[in-house]
């Protein structure tokens, strides 16, 4: 199982980025998905997650009304399109995968550890 992580770079304050993560080994429908990001010297934490089953997301509070997760189920590939960018979005984000439960435990890390993660991509928001 392989995810492929990409799309980050250098943005201007308010800029605009789309991240990808491309899977392969598994079908991304099946799973539940995420986006973590992690900020310089901080723990990782979960910003935006969707369901394997209806589509229904969950996002973290910091990054509501500006991060969409969305997944291509054909293109086996779930974005974060993240627009209105600051400078504390900055860091690494990584993507990941969890077999059983919510989107909203998998963000959150409740229940048993995402099954794969992808490695980072990393977003730089210049103020």
């Amino acid at each position: 199982v392989q995810l492929q992580a990409s799309g980050g770079g250098l943005v201007q304050f308010g800029g605009s980025l789309r991240l990808s993560c491309a899977a392969s080994g598994i079908a991304v429908d099946d799973y539940s998905i995420g986006w973590f990001h992690q900020a310089p010297g901080k723990e990782r934490l979960g910003v935006s997650c969707i369901s394997s089953s209806d589509g229904s997301t969950y996002g973290a509070g910091s990054v509501k009304g500006r991060f969409t997760i969305s997944r291509d189920n054909v293109k086996n590939t779930v974005y974060l399109q993240m627009n209105n960018l600051k400078p504390e979005d900055t860091g690494d984000y990584y993507c990941a995968v969890k077999l059983f439960g919510t989107p909203e435990a998998l963000c959150m890390g409740l229940g048993p550890a995402a099954d794969y993660w992808g490695q980072g991509t990393l977003v730089t928001v210049s103020s």
